[in-house]
């Protein structure tokens, strides 16, 4: 069983697998696409993508990839903990240039559901922290985007003072949101 929930944004959806749990642990269906449909998830996941911060602290974001490669993910941590946080980029959209940030960790379990059309980010909240999306669209490196991750237009609450952010040097140089024009 897999619980579906809206956010504020209601494009971004929170998806809760029930566990299943015994003296042994517990046991969970992450994916099905027959219930992810249900509540009007209905991509077609193409590649899984995996990635590991050793220090808190550490951002991976804004990115995203534009047409015809625009990627929706289904994000979820394998280990530590995440603010995982999602930039509405379409242009005709109302909740343009707003943004959804959501808590995920490996104990929860919960995972996020970033349409196409959307910045996508992190900030590790736990040392060793693991992430793993599936996307819709493979990765293209001619498509490839990104989006300055403390904008003070979109105004994210970041859990890192400006000053001890890790980023690489891709992100640190993103563009503002009012600089990166018509993408969606």
């Amino acid at each position: 069983m897999l619980l579906s929930i809206g956010t504020e944004i209601p494009a971004v959806k929170r998806v809760i697998p029930k566990r299943h749990g015994d003296d042994r642990g517990w046991f969970s269906e992450v994916y099905r696409a027959d219930l992810l449909a249900e509540s009007g998830i209905t991509n077609a996941f193409l590649q899984d993508n995996q990635s590991f911060s050793a220090p808190a602290g550490t951002i991976r974001g804004l990115h995203f990839q534009v047409a015809p490669n625009a990627q929706a993910k289904l994000v979820r941590v394998l280990a530590g903990a995440i603010l995982d946080v999602a930039v509405d980029l379409r242009s005709d959209s109302p909740t343009y240039g707003r943004h959804v940030a959501v808590r995920l960790d490996a104990d929860g379990g919960e995972q996020l559901f970033v349409p196409a059309g959307f910045a996508h980010g992190f900030c590790t909240l736990e040392p060793d922290t693991m992430v793993a999306y599936k996307v819709d669209a493979y990765y293209s490196p001619a498509d490839d985007r990104n989006l300055r991750w403390n904008d003070p237009a979109i105004g994210i609450a970041w859990p890192v003072a400006e000053a001890d952010a890790i980023l690489s040097g891709k992100d640190k140089a993103a563009p503002l949101l009012a600089d990166l024009g018509r993408v969606f």
